[in-house]
């Protein structure tokens, strides 16, 4: 006899029943962080292609000011984010010319406290997705064990071990295993996906972040110019916005 899936839940008990309801609930919540941790990071890798030229044309020309609004418009943007809060800290700087050991160290300190909030935004729901990777499994297990429960008494009430008396708390077992592994199984994958996504998105800004530090050390004392930092910056950032998607 086939049974729809819903007909299934309905002869299932309470307690089988509150574990799929229990899954579900795992199993949205978890799409929508998917969902919602996909879009961000394609805005972030849309944004950071547009930024990168426009940021670089206003250096080019000394345009700080402009730079830092530009910087502030692209609020998706993660290389944005970083290097317009803490270009915003050594805009005094390079303006005064006169640049301490200090200063410096000032602006690194700057560029990490940026990195670190954005980190942390990037990361938010992958904890989640971790839970339930780790958890559905164990959700549909206990499921499974409480189906093997409902089967052997089944058998004790008939006094046999027909197929009849404990196919229903066999059933019930062998659904809430599966339901269990199809939450997790996708839960996992997304999870690993997006967390290589953040140490890909921790390298760009640690890479377009030293080269910011580079123009104040070097740029403001004459080593080269600013044509130079902002040519290499260019590159960095464009490789970001690719690597980022």
């Amino acid at each position: 006899m086939n049974l729809s899936l819903m007909e299934m839940f309905k002869t299932m008990g309470p307690f089988a029943k509150g574990v799929v309801v229990v899954l579900l609930l795992m199993s949205i919540y978890s799409l929508t962080i998917m969902v919602q941790k996909w879009w961000y990071l394609r805005a972030a890798q849309k944004e950071t292609r547009k930024f990168a030229p426009e940021f670089s044309q206003f250096l080019e020309e000394d345009n700080l000011t402009e730079a830092i609004n530009l910087a502030t418009s692209y609020k998706k943007s993660h290389v944005a984010r970083v290097l317009g809060n803490s270009l915003s800290e050594i805009k005094p700087l390079i303006q005064d010319g006169s640049v301490t050991v200090a200063d410096i160290n000032s602006a690194e300190r700057a560029v990490e406290r940026e990195m670190l909030m954005t980190i942390v935004l990037i990361k938010r729901g992958l904890g989640v997705l971790a839970t339930v990777g780790a958890t559905a499994p164990f959700v549909g297990l206990l499921g499974t064990t409480m189906g093997i429960v409902n089967a052997f008494q089944g058998m004790a009430s008939s006094g046999g071990g027909s197929i009849a008396s404990i196919g229903s708390g066999v059933a019930e077992a062998l659904i809430t295993t599966a339901f269990g592994l199809l939450v997790a199984i996708p839960a996992v994958w997304a999870y690993n996906y997006f967390q290589t996504k953040v140490d890909n998105i921790t390298a760009e800004m640690t890479y377009s972040s030293k080269e910011m530090i580079d123009y104040l050390i070097k740029g403001v004392s004459g080593e080269f110019g600013r044509s130079r930092f902002t040519r290499e910056f260019n590159t960095a950032a464009q490789n970001a916005g690719k690597t980022a998607h």
